[in-house]
């Protein structure tokens, strides 16, 4: 049994994150973990919300709540909509625990003690109709690189190029508005990443099966200007991890925070502490520290590309220079954008659908196969209401849900709801069998590479082929003539259903576990012998004729969807 840590990059606690979030990072880090389940192995499912830095303050200061009240009642909000949506977390964090905390504190301290922070003077933005510093987020402009005219303090949006907030050019401050900024001397903690550079490269360059799209940005950043940059982990902000060596004060910090970008990857460790805290398990350092079983760990990260760098950049150089042995990244599967309907969505400026509004419409597995099997995996995406409607009603109503309906219920009228007798299979059932088993062979490989669009393709067409054999032996025509020939045939029919369903589980859990259910085979199990699989409901095996198990969407629904989700958001 192998053993599977897998996190998915923790969604920002300011509002309801929208699909291409959604896409971008969790529901792909879903997938492979129910995957891994299915397939007996021991799965360690991590993410939380990540509560610190400007977006919680401003978000809070919006709702004109305090902001540690904010945090948690949206903590409770995306965790229900995760819940939803079907996200199989073992444990879903708040990078504002106690327990991260104190690991970004220890963390801070390691590194302190290895050389690998210094005390720099610099200069930031000082806003005096606001009354204080504006770091990260509390100061937009114009990017020097690309010339995106909202660029924040800390990133570019549109070239995702890393800045500070005295790199913009005509800064202005997102609280007041006010242009009249000062640059004024404050004294912050920086995280000498220059000094892991080569490490950083030679790691990188070892990491051959990455996806080009992770490697390419990692190394631009090493390599672009004057290579990787030292980088200030502290702000002088009033909600975060106070600033503390281990469990000391930090001369010259007081009243400071370390940089969300500093704390919230630790929260992937902490999160696990959590875990055990909560009463879920019992050892959390068998995931996590080589020296105590972490060592067969296979450690796979995703997320959206704009999270890339910090990912391989950042967050390594903490992993790395504490000197300490935790289990470091494997494998980085990381996505471009989804957008929305001509343009993009964006939580900040409320356009596209968002995760509570997707559910309103629709049950979680409809979102879920359309998300997946138009995955961004090798270029961006882009969600429009036609595509949908067409992949929902063409793949989920007519190949999967047709199928299992035409095949029940004329069991149903000409045999009844149990298996019928008959002989063993002939050549057409020998044939679909050989097909499939290529197939779901070819769907391991596929899931097993977090190839998610390869393996969605592979999957609906391990449920074509058996549209494809109903359409061929028609055993509502071989009925007529041959009762007992047309008896195999649905047979062979009636066990491919509950083989669908565990092979859809990743993709379409509610719909997989249903169609368990009305199969009266909740027991069934990944399908290593495919032949054996589809022998394996008995004559006289009872089941129940499901309900329908996906309906089409309406050209009116279609419509109406388009009018009220115009890409804004109330």
């Amino acid at each position: 049994m192998a053993r599977h840590l897998i996190t998915s990059a923790i969604p920002y606690i300011n509002g309801i994150k929208h699909l291409g979030n959604l896409v971008g990072s969790q529901l792909p880090a879903d997938l492979f973990a129910r995957y891994q389940r299915t397939r007996g192995n021991e799965v360690m499912f991590l993410c939380a919300t990540d509560e610190h830095g400007t977006p919680a303050e401003l978000a809070a200061a919006k709702a004109g709540k305090p902001v540690a009240e904010y945090c948690a009642e949206m903590h409770e909000v995306q965790a229900k909509i995760a819940e939803g949506f079907r996200l199989s977390f073992d444990h879903f964090g708040r990078s504002s625990s106690e327990q991260n905390q104190k690991l970004t504190q220890h963390f801070a301290g390691r590194l302190a003690d290895a050389g690998l922070i210094r005390e720099v003077s610099e200069t930031q933005m000082y806003s005096h109709a606001d009354g204080r510093f504006l770091p990260d987020r509390y100061i937009e402009g114009t990017c020097p690189n690309c010339g995106f005219e909202s660029a924040r303090g800390d990133q570019c949006d549109n070239c995702t190029k890393q800045l500070d907030p005295a790199d913009l050019i005509n800064p202005y401050s997102t609280i007041s508005g006010s242009t009249e900024l000062e640059a004024r001397e404050t004294k912050h903690l920086h995280l000498r990443q220059s000094e892991m550079r080569e490490k950083l490269a030679e790691w990188i360059d070892s990491k051959t099966d990455w996806p080009v799209l992770t490697t390419s940005i990692a190394k631009k950043w090493l390599t672009d200007g004057d290579g990787l940059q030292d980088r200030g982990i502290t702000r002088d902000l009033d909600w975060g991890v106070p600033v503390k060596n281990g469990d000391k004060d930090w001369p010259g910090m007081e009243g400071k925070v370390f940089y969300v970008w500093f704390d919230a990857p630790i929260e992937y460790i902490a999160a696990s502490q959590e875990w055990v805290d909560a009463g879920k398990g019992t050892d959390w350092q068998r995931w996590w520290r080589t020296d105590k079983g972490a060592e067969d760990v296979t450690y796979t990260q995703f997320m959206g590309k704009d999270n890339v760098p910090f990912h391989t950049l950042s967050f390594p150089v903490t992993i790395i220079g504490s000197g300490e042995p935790w289990k470091l990244v494997d494998y980085i599967k990381s996505f471009n954008y989804l957008n929305y309907d001509g343009g993009q969505f964006s939580t900040s400026r409320g356009r596209g659908v968002f995760m509570d509004q997707a559910l309103e419409i629709l049950p979680a597995d409809y979102w879920r196969w359309w998300l997946l099997s138009h995955a961004p995996e090798s270029s961006d995406a882009e969600f429009t209401w036609e595509n949908f409607q067409g992949s929902v009603n063409k793949d989920l109503a007519d190949v999967l849900g047709n199928f299992v309906s035409r095949v029940t219920k004329f069991c149903r009228s000409k045999f009844s709801e149990a298996v019928p007798e008959g002989a063993e299979y002939g050549p057409e059932e020998l044939a679909l069998i050989e097909e499939l088993t290529t197939r779901v062979r070819a769907y391991e490989q596929h899931m097993e590479n977090m190839e998610v669009r390869k393996s969605a393709q592979e999957l609906r067409a391990i449920w074509a082929a058996g549209n494809e054999y109903l359409q061929t032996v028609a055993p509502w025509s071989t009925f007529k003539t041959d009762p007992d020939k047309a008896a195999i045939q649905i047979r062979l029919a009636l066990n491919l259903i509950p083989f669908y369903a565990v092979l859809s589980e990743p993709f379409i859990p509610d719909a997989s576990a249903s169609l368990l259910e009305s199969m009266n085979a909740q027991d069934a199990v990944w399908p290593d012998d495919v032949a054996a699989t589809l022998s394996k409901l008995p004559v006289g095996h009872e089941f129940t004729v499901p309900e329908v198990t996906f309906r089409k969407i309406t050209d009116d629904e279609r419509t109406e969807w388009q009018e009220k989700f115009a890409g804004t958001r109330d």
